[in-house]
């Protein structure tokens, strides 16, 4: 079986609904390493902008959905969050899920996919965008758009404005998957080591949960209202306790780059970042 891009840009919307708690917001926080008590205490709870990468999740969509796609070989590309209105403490949430554009690369390569999440309160108001790029290494040369893909977003040439340095825990990854993504690749090291890890790695959106700290705290004075988007292509995996330093430049009003390393091996974890906010 594999991929038909036409089907797939025909589909219905994968239509996913969740009772948002307070819980939820705080347990997520703690799941990209947030300590400040805005972001973990009841008392003036304040929702991350990046927590709308888990809510009204539809799942791992290339296995859960059964959509043709090779889901071992799937790797995640990029993701983009829109915040349109204050993310809801709690309430309910409908996420409306859909695909394209699809871009082939050949069949000795793959095909990446564009996976877009619209998430609405109860009200109907539009209150987030998810958009995620996936790479299908398994299924190349199934046919898609005859448009060039987007390029990434460039960074500056020049010394970084600022950075901002955060520490994961060793049991980072253990607490992030209660938000919703159970993949054992982040918690079984036998999977992991099926996977070419020698141990299991941090989720790359535990990853970008903690770039978004640093970026929230930099440019935003930790006021989620003022952080409106937020874009991150995927580079290299962490481990559950490295050390996570990003760097950021501001560009023109309300818009700067970033991009996320590994202090301890000196790597690049996140790319070519994008930031728009009040």
């Amino acid at each position: 079986m594999a991929i038909d891009p036409e089907a797939l840009l025909a589909r219905e919307p994968i239509v996913t609904r969740q009772t948002l708690a307070e819980r939820d917001v705080m347990l997520y926080a703690l799941g990209v390493g947030a300590q400040d008590l805005s972001f973990v205490y009841e008392d003036g709870l304040k929702v991350l902008p990046t927590m709308a990468t888990v809510l009204a999740y539809p799942g791992f969509v290339w296995k859960d959905f059964d959509l043709g796609a090779d889901w071992r070989k799937v790797l995640h590309g990029e993701t983009s969050v829109e915040i349109h209105s204050a993310l809801p403490v709690e309430g309910e949430l409908v996420g409306s899920t859909t695909f394209g554009p699809i871009f082939d690369k050949g069949a000795d390569k793959g095909t990446v996919c564009y996976v877009t999440r619209e998430i609405r309160d109860a009200a109907g108001t539009l209150v987030a965008t998810v958009r995620n790029s996936s790479f299908l290494r398994g299924d190349g040369g199934r046919g898609g758009s005859s448009e060039p893909q987007r390029k990434p977003h460039p960074l500056p040439d020049r010394a970084p404005d600022e950075s901002v340095t955060l520490e994961t825990t060793a049991n980072q990854a253990m607490i992030y998957r209660l938000s919703g993504d159970y993949n054992p690749l982040h918690i079984d090291p036998e999977v992991a080591k099926a996977g070419g890890f020698d141990r299991p790695i941090l989720h790359g959106l535990a990853t970008y949960g903690v770039a978004g700290r640093a970026v929230l705290a930099a440019l935003c004075g930790n006021d989620p209202a003022r952080l409106k988007r937020l874009d991150a292509r995927f580079a290299s995996p962490v481990f559950p306790g490295e050390t996570i330093r990003t760097d950021i430049w501001r560009e023109s009003e309300g818009r700067a780059s970033y991009r996320s390393s590994v202090v301890e091996r000196d790597l690049v974890v996140l790319n070519n970042g994008y930031v728009e906010f009040a």
